[in-house]
């Protein structure tokens, strides 16, 4: 069993960063890749972000492309998204999610309904203009 908690959200004006934050326990967490993903009000779940198991490859929305980066600490059992630029439409829920069968495109392909291993419960980002 692996439980997710994200942390790092907040209220920020636009063109500011943020980073957030995705601490896992258990002692299996290199085994999982892991993503991002975020949900705005009255929009489904959608992808943002995912890494593999040692980091060495990364997929990104088209969205966040050259704004955001994630990266992972198997360490720490953390996984965490930089948010650079951010704009209003940044605005949503973001969630982090594990899966030990499936790759980081995959996840991008998949998308953000699909039933992955493990969801986190969600941190808010608010983007003010």
């Amino acid at each position: 069993q692996v439980q997710l908690v994200e942390s790092g959200g907040g209220l920020v004006q636009a063109g500011g960063s943020l980073s957030l934050s995705c601490a896992a326990s258990g002692r299996t967490f290199s085994m999982y890749v892991m993503g991002w993903f975020r949900q705005a009000p009255g929009k489904e779940r959608e992808f943002v972000a995912a890494i593999n198991w040692s980091g060495g490859s990364t997929y990104y929305a088209d969205s966040v492309k050259g704004r955001f980066t994630i990266s992972r600490d198997n360490a720490k059992n953390t996984v965490y998204l930089q948010m650079n630029s951010l704009k209003p439409e940044d605005t949503a829920v973001y969630y982090c999610a594990a899966d030990h069968s499936i790759t980081a495109q995959a996840m991008g392909v998949m998308g953000g309904e699909y039933e992955y291993d493990y969801w986190g419960q969600g941190t808010q980002v608010t983007i003010s203009s």
